[in-house]
């Protein structure tokens, strides 16, 4: 279970975090190896993974608290939990931040889309009332038993209300104590500069390829104001595809023998997986 100290400790101590999707024990064990500092449960990945289905709010919140909770107890890295909606009202939101803090979760991103919710770069979503989501906020910021739990508040009105109605949830929720901002899919660099102009930190950057927000590396997004960046879905697509490649060749050719060089070891794997620790408690408790 990471440290209680996590994010806000880090974002201190680095001044800005990337953070990449992860969806399930194998992802965040090899996301943790490649040294990154926070690392991000997408739902959108959650829901390919899990379901196969897309981000359409079909997931529940035993299901994310189930894979938080799977997440969390193979790494040491804090891990920030995309809770979508809540799940319900406030009383709902309570149950969850309980849940992902005894599931293990360093903090999560609270949305104030109307459910079932969608993916942010989708179209048709909409939002509930500006003071219903501060209701629910507030209820997070209240049900978390350690200020160190970190909370994003995310809001997905650009799309359904534009950028100024976006920009004043934005300030609000900062107001109500949120932890950090997220205004979601923001459609060019001058709608994220005004952003930052206007809506106090630490802010979110949702990087995601071929969605309606342009594509930034750290500098050019520190320099507009972003702390925070994730990149929720590289991952998945690079899984996907290499899916995808695998099981066209073993169909097409009958074995794997022209693609070895891209497969990963039986050893390299068996080791990120922990088969030698393993094997020294089997020898240690043999009889």
């Amino acid at each position: 279970m990471p440290s209680a100290n996590s994010v806000r400790q880090l974002l201190d101590q680095h001044g800005q975090l990337v953070m990449p999707g992860v969806y399930d024990a194998l992802s965040a064990k090899i996301a943790a190896r490649a040294g990154f500092e926070v690392v991000f449960i997408t739902g959108y990945s959650l829901s390919a993974t899990l379901l196969g289905e897309p981000d359409f709010g079909l997931l529940t919140q035993t299901e994310v608290v189930n894979a938080a909770t799977r997440i969390c107890s193979v790494t040491d890295t804090p891990v920030i939990v995309d809770a979508d909606t809540g799940y319900g009202n406030a009383i709902n939101v309570i149950r969850t931040v309980e849940d992902l803090t005894r599931a293990g979760a360093a903090g999560m991103f609270l949305e104030d889309q109307v459910w079932p919710k969608r993916c942010g770069h989708m179209k048709g979503k909409q939002v509930i009332a500006l003071e219903e989501q501060l209701n629910k906020l507030r209820a997070a910021i209240d049900a978390r038993k350690d200020r160190n739990f970190f909370i994003v508040a995310r809001t997905d009105s650009r799309q359904a209300l534009g950028l100024n109605e976006a920009i004043t949830r934005g300030v609000a929720f900062k107001e109500a104590g949120a932890d950090a901002v997220f205004i979601e899919a923001p459609q060019s660099k001058e709608e994220m500069k005004e952003i930052a102009s206007r809506v106090p930190g630490p802010l979110v950057a949702n990087m995601l390829e071929r969605g309606v927000t342009p594509l930034m590396g750290p500098a050019e997004l520190k320099e507009l104001g972003y702390q925070l960046i994730v990149w929720p879905l590289a991952p998945l697509y690079s899984v996907a595809k290499t899916l995808a490649d695998t099981y066209g060749t073993l169909r097409r050719e009958g074995s794997t023998i022209k693609i070895l060089d891209k497969l990963m070891s039986f050893d390299d794997f068996n080791e990120i997986v922990g088969l030698d620790d393993k094997y020294a408690a089997d020898a240690r408790y043999k009889s």
